[in-house]
């Protein structure tokens, strides 16, 4: 199998380095062949030394871009389109799978690596699928920067209107540039599930037992709250997101990440 090239991107203080050396561990131990790690970010204390570190870039057009979302009311949002700007990642041959950081890896991740091969891959959103909207979700992104570079493109010539087209949503932004190409597929659900939708239950069952982890599921996407350190330990922030504690969870993101990278890198 070719190296994959896996990306992720930190910026701000909402994730601390564990969540990357996690993801890595999570995306080495169900990826087979050799993986390169990057992790675009402004900071890179704690990072396992594994990880290549890739220098956010503060594009000509941020100032723009964040003044459009500063109307749309999505302050900080849309900084990981800088992943699709051609020559970013030097030496890179091929297509890059991307993780945002609350994605835990559960399971084997080559069908998503090699479907739709030139295609950019996206699971549909829950939400947006349930009102008949086809916006992909951006948690789980597979792309080639060779290939997709108008989505850097387009938005670096006119990033006010490419956000308030999108309504300030970067994952609406880049799935429905690449589906007016014809230039788009969807990752099948049950590969990328959500904990809130598929694993968690509504009331009262999640009141009653832990949440499930899908059989076929091989990422979980923890949009939204609970997180993954409140869902491991339990969650009572919301009658409807009430979590008992999941022990498949422990398991996955910090067990076997700490297994396999040692206790002071997860």
């Amino acid at each position: 199998m070719e190296t994959a090239t896996i990306a992720c991107i930190k910026w701000g203080t909402a994730f601390g380095p564990e969540y990357v050396n996690r993801l890595y561990s999570g995306v080495r131990r169900h990826m087979p062949g050799r993986v390169r790690f990057i992790c675009m970010t402004d900071a890179a204390e704690g990072l396992h030394p594994e990880v290549e570190i890739l220098h956010l870039p503060e594009e000509p057009f941020h100032a723009e871009m964040s003044a459009a979302l500063a109307v749309a009311n999505r302050q900080g949002a849309m900084r990981k389109v800088s992943l699709f700007r051609p020559g970013l990642i030097e030496g890179l041959a091929g297509p890059v799978l991307g993780f945002d950081l609350d994605v835990v890896i559960t399971g084997d991740l080559t069908p998503i690596w090699e479907m739709a091969p030139g295609k950019l891959a996206m699971r549909a959103d829950w939400v947006e699928a349930r009102r008949g909207r086809p916006t992909g979700h951006g948690s789980v992104f597979r792309f080639d920067p060779a290939r997709h570079g108008y989505l850097y493109d387009e938005i670096a010539r006119a990033p006010g209107a490419e956000v308030a087209r999108a309504r300030g949503s970067e994952q609406r932004y880049t799935s429905s540039k690449a589906q007016a190409r014809g230039d788009f597929a969807y990752i099948p659900n049950d590969l990328v599930v959500s904990f809130k939708h598929d694993c968690l239950g509504l009331p009262p069952v999640n009141w009653l037992r832990p949440a499930r982890l899908p059989a076929d599921a091989r990422v979980v996407c923890f949009h939204g709250r609970p997180k993954m350190p409140e869902a491991v330990s339990g969650y009572a922030g919301s009658w409807l997101r009430a979590a008992r504690p999941v022990p498949w969870l422990a398991e996955h993101w910090i067990d076997r990440a700490r297994a396999d990278l040692g206790a002071d890198w997860a």
